[in-house]
């Protein structure tokens, strides 16, 4: 599953990237081009025994079901945050095993 976490940050990059540069149409210089070059660094994994917390430059971008013993959800479903340590158990947004998921850069989409 590490491979479709870091394909997951990769994703959440790629969206960061497209919304400073306006959809590819605007340069990046100043702000974003130094966010940009540390953007890997503003990402942070925390692995639990239940889910995977992604943190986005100190803040919860979502969560990753990590385990198969969840009854209303599969392992690499993508939840929303409810808050700092806790997921919406709502419904999950995709799966990153499947790799059917829609994100942007600040977290999972509303349904």
């Amino acid at each position: 599953m590490n491979n479709e976490i870091n394909k997951l940050l990769e994703d959440i990059k790629a969206d960061f990237v497209r919304w400073a540069s306006r959809g590819g149409e605007k340069e990046l210089t100043g702000y974003f081009a130094e966010k940009v070059a540390n953007y890997d660094d503003l990402l942070t994994v925390k692995e639990g025994t239940k889910y995977i917390k992604i943190i986005n430059d100190g803040s919860v971008w979502g969560f990753v079901v990590n385990t198969d013993n969840d009854k209303k959800f599969r392992k690499g479903d993508i939840l929303k945050a409810a808050g700092y340590n806790a997921p919406a158990r709502n419904a999950a947004r995709g799966n990153i095993l499947d790799g059917g998921y829609t994100i942007t850069w600040t977290g999972p989409l509303y349904l």
